[in-house]
């Protein structure tokens, strides 16, 4: 990992409110809900630093998941609005990793912490084990690589 990355962070916030068809009928958010949450910072994510998955499919390539962790602390209920932070964590592997903390806009207190790994993968479907151009590219741009 470069110097420079340990001294800059590539995060987002973003803002949801949870809805009706989302929690079960105790008005908790069912837990399969939260992957949705996670994808919604992904595409906050890609929007603010121009990394978005129309920029992969563009050029060539697909980044399915291959790995989510979520670990749930306390629970959303019906109404609450959420704050989903995520966070690029840069690596040396051919993979896109990003942390994410879910709290309540309101109280303040963590809801969830999670992780997520996506690969990559050209045309064919075939996994590639360096990063392609057009991502080195952009961690060029954005100063994470020289």
């Amino acid at each position: 990992m470069s110097d420079i990355i340990k001294n800059k962070l590539f995060e987002v916030e973003s803002e949801f409110r949870v809805r009706f068809s989302e929690v079960d009928s105790m008005r908790v958010v069912w837990h399969g809900n939260y992957l949705k949450y996670l994808e919604d910072g992904r595409e906050a994510f890609g929007s603010k630093y121009g990394l978005g998955y129309m920029d992969f499919f563009n050029n060539g390539m697909v980044t399915p998941l291959v790995s989510i962790e979520c670990n749930y602390k306390r629970p959303l209920y019906y109404g609450d609005t959420g704050i989903i932070t995520t966070r690029y964590i840069d690596t040396d592997a051919a993979k896109l990793v990003f942390e994410y903390t879910i709290y309540n806009k309101e109280t303040k207190e963590i809801l969830s912490t999670a992780k997520s790994i996506q690969v990559f993968l050209n045309a064919d479907r075939e996994l590639l084990l360096t990063f392609p151009e057009f991502f080195l590219n952009w961690k060029r741009k954005m100063g994470i690589i020289l």
